[in-house]
C-alpha cells in the first residue's frame, strides 16, 4: 500500500514529523490488513467497539493539559510550593495554542506517543465497515492485500 493516506491535509498530519505519521500509517494498515486476512464479521464487529472508544488527540490534549494545569494549582496553593503556579500557567497558554491553532507542543508530544486524530481513527473504522460489507461491496479477486488496499482507498474517498 503506497500512497493511501497522501491527501490527509489535517494540521495535526502537517506538524507531525513524517516518521511518526508513517508510524501511525502503518499501524493502521497492519490492523486493516489483519482484518481482511481474517475475514471474519464478529472480530471486525469487536474492533469497531475499541476504535470507538479509542482516544482522539485533540482529547487526549484536553484531559493531559487540563490535569497538568489543575496539579500545578493545587501544588501551587500549598505553603512554598508557588512555583507550582507556573506549570499551571504554561500549560494554560499551550491549550490555549492548541485550541487557536489545531495543533501545538502538547499534540506533539500525544502524536509522538501514538495517539491519532479523529480523522485516523474515522480512516481505520470505514475501511474495516468496507471489508466487513457495510457499504459497497470491495472486490474479493486479489487476495487479503487488494482487499484492504481497496477498503483504505474507499475509506479515504
Amino acid at each position: 500500500m503506497e500512497s493511501w493516506n497522501q491527501t490527509s491535509s489535517d494540521a495535526a498530519r502537517t506538524h507531525t514529523p513524517s516518521t511518526v505519521n508513517r508510524r501511525i500509517d502503518a499501524h493502521v494498515e497492519s490492523c486493516v490488513r489483519c482484518m481482511a486476512e481474517r475475514a471474519d464479521r464478529a472480530e471486525m464487529s469487536q474492533y469497531l467497539d475499541k476504535l470507538e472508544r479509542e482516544w482522539e488527540m485533540h482529547r487526549a490534549v484536553a484531559v493531559g493539559g487540563s490535569a497538568l494545569a489543575l496539579a500545578g494549582l493545587l501544588l501551587g496553593g500549598r505553603r512554598g510550593l508557588h512555583g507550582w503556579r507556573v506549570l499551571s500557567g504554561v500549560t494554560l497558554a499551550l491549550l490555549l495554542q492548541q485550541g487557536l491553532t489545531g495543533f501545538g507542543p502538547l499534540s506533539a508530544l500525544v502524536r509522538t506517543l501514538g495517539v491519532r486524530t479523529r480523522r485516523e481513527i474515522d480512516l481505520e473504522k470505514f475501511a474495516i465497515k468496507a471489508l466487513r460489507g457495510d457499504f459497497e461491496r470491495i472486490p474479493n479477486d486479489g487476495g487479503p492485500l487488494a482487499r484492504a488496499n481497496a477498503a483504505l482507498v474507499a475509506a479515504q474517498s
